[in-house]
């Protein structure tokens, strides 16, 4: 079996973990190493993975705050109506009493 430090598609990076530019498609040179370029994908996703969990961890405290602060402003906006709602108790608002004296319903 080849190893890969010896096939022209392998090369580390600046962190030292090895890197596979061969194309699963058409350059493999051995089965195996589809199977190394499949763990390597594999890790590769992993890290971005964590790295989003991270971005989430930094942001949930900010969205906590804007969360709170919508929720207080929702709530604020409806205490500024209740005078509307109050109005609205107080008159009944029935069918009935929407007739003018003629008996004539007011358009709506």
């Amino acid at each position: 079996m080849l190893q890969c430090e010896n096939c022209e598609y392998f090369s580390r990076d600046g962190k030292g973990r090895p890197v596979l530019t061969c194309d699963p498609f058409g350059a493999i040179k051995e089965p195996e190493c589809l199977l190394k370029w499949q763990f390597l994908r594999l890790d590769q996703l992993h890290r971005s993975y964590e790295a989003l969990l991270d971005l989430h961890r930094r942001l949930a405290p900010l969205q906590e705050r804007m969360m709170k602060h919508m929720e207080r402003e929702l709530d604020e906006a409806d205490q500024a109506d209740t005078w509307k709602r109050a109005a609205e108790d107080e008159e009944g608002f029935n069918d009935d009493d929407d007739e003018d004296r003629d008996g004539a319903r007011p358009w709506r």
